[in-house]
């Protein structure tokens, strides 16, 4: 059960949290408001809650017969006829008394990606929103339909290209490819075999309705060249820019448009990542054979961070994936949402690949991490390293996912505090990555707010809620003083 002090004495309308004053019943917009948090990031739903002119404070107006309202919510929601799904159970929706009224609150989680879209009422392309800072938009065709992609349990890299022959994709980045799998793989049993038995075996070959071997969509983006991925996906655009000069536009640039390289992602990784890891620093270290050690942790998170874009991207939307360095940071950016909320994202151990063969095709080359820890161990090296946090933006119209990696380290009180973080969490063994980071910014600022805790992770206010509620039931936390002055207290 949410703080409702906290929210109506700290809160306004945000991401997550939404106020409706349903004083002539439930509001038409209510069932916007279940679908767009259903379809991004989840967020509270506030009944009997108005705004004040101008300070826009979230201010108690109670709601009359609670109880019949309650039970129309659950009528609706199970009506397939006006929601598509109900994804709520029984402890999401509740009363409670504030100020001598009666509030209702609609916890609603964020949709799991074989749920979405939530839409209300019959027409998918008019019912269904998603958030966008405090409000709610109405989602374009093309949002709709990236949803429905993802449900399918068959990733799309899977199709069959018919219109395409083997002898159509790129001769050469087939032979480098195979080469550093042989190189990895000496031994293994499809080095051996011929380029079109090799192809079916990593997942870019299939037979195709007319018995013969066509690429899958994998394989074309693989090892395609950019016009004949261009035919089969419009939007298809790789771009590096990398800016080093106060006085230039591009220091250098890799376009997948260039004309001098074939343009897939394949060649486009290994093209750009001496680049994007050339500024790194390498501290002087020897290997058992006395051999200087020039790779780093950092090296290995810059290189997962890439093949994260290109493994989970939506290659049907729009803009293409975009790499951009300059001296302070480095950001990564690629069409489509995030299957899986950003929490579990960054916790780490569960993979739900968007292209599962181009997933497959980068880790038979260990490129790519197959634990589902790809982003948990960034965030833990940029840590480990005292640099500034990495950044993620889940951005909408069109749907892309941003992630920014600071290389400016941070001062040497936050490092110290972050490394402290970093042997409790160890020491205790305890701890989820979610847990830790609340730690860590309540041991800065002892009177933080759940709101503020809540905004700073990019997390609805009920995941901070229970997340709270665990560290106590740990005796890791409590809060010390009345809901406005109190202080937080960490006792481990």
């Amino acid at each position: 059960m949410i703080d409702i002090n906290k929210i109506l004495s700290s809160e306004k309308e945000n991401a997550y949290i939404e106020a409706k004053t349903a004083a002539g019943g439930l509001p038409r917009s209510l069932w916007e408001t279940y679908s767009a948090f259903a379809n991004t990031n989840g967020g509270i739903i506030l009944l009997g809650v108005k705004e004040e002119e101008g300070s826009k404070k979230l201010m108690p107006a109670g709601v009359e017969n609670p109880e019949k309202l309650i039970s129309e919510i659950w009528n609706i929601l199970n009506n397939p006829q006006k929601i598509s799904e109900n994804i709520l159970l029984n402890e999401d929706i509740y009363s409670l008394d504030y100020a001598g009224r009666t509030l209702i609150v609609i916890e609603v989680p964020r949709a799991a990606r074989q749920s979405r879209p939530v839409y209300s009422g019959r027409d998918i392309f008019s019912g269904t929103f998603r958030r966008n800072g405090e409000g709610d938009y109405r989602c374009k065709r093309e949002e709709i339909l990236a949803m429905l992609r993802d449900q399918a349990e068959e990733s799309a890299d899977g199709r069959i290209i018919e219109e395409l022959l083997l002898s159509d994709l790129n001769s050469e980045s087939l032979r480098s490819y195979r080469m550093m799998f042989s190189n990895r793989k000496p031994n293994h049993i499809w080095t051996k075999l011929s380029d079109e038995q090799f192809l079916v075996k990593i997942g870019a070959a299939k037979k195709g309705s007319d018995g013969e071997l066509h690429p899958t969509l994998a394989g074309l983006i693989f090892f395609g060249d950019f016009v004949s991925i261009m035919n089969e996906l419009p939007n298809y655009f790789l771009d590096y820019r990398e800016k080093l000069a106060m006085d230039t536009r591009w220091s250098d640039r890799v376009c997948s448009s260039d004309g001098d390289w074939s343009g897939n992602i394949f060649d486009f990784y290994f093209k750009i990542i001496g680049k994007l890891t050339a500024d790194v620093k390498k501290p002087f270290k020897l290997d058992e054979n006395m051999l200087r050690v020039d790779d780093t942790q950092v090296h290995a998170a810059i290189r997962e961070a890439l093949a994260n874009a290109l493994i989970h991207a939506d290659y049907y939307g729009r803009q293409g994936i975009v790499v951009d360095k300059d001296f302070k940071k480095i950001t990564i950016s690629n069409p489509g949402t995030f299957r899986i909320s950003i929490d579990d994202a960054i916790a780490g151990g569960i993979s739900d690949a968007r292209n599962t063969r181009i997933f497959n095709m980068f880790s038979l080359i260990n490129v790519g991490e197959r634990s589902g820890c790809g982003l948990c161990d960034i965030y833990s090296t940029w840590e480990e390293n005292g640099f500034i946090r990495p950044r993620i933006d889940e951005l909408s119209e069109p749907s892309r996912v941003v992630l920014t990696l600071e290389v400016e380290s941070m001062s040497n009180e936050a490092r110290n505090e972050a490394r402290n973080e970093a042997r409790n969490e160890a020491r205790n063994g305890v701890l989820t990555v979610r847990e830790s980071e609340i730690l860590y910014m309540i041991e800065d600022s002892p009177s933080i707010s759940v709101a503020a805790l809540s905004e700073e992770l990019k997390t609805s206010r009920s995941t901070i809620d229970r997340t709270i509620k665990g560290l106590k039931e740990k005796g890791y936390l409590i809060h010390e003083g009345s809901t406005k002055k109190g202080r937080w207290k960490i006792l481990k």
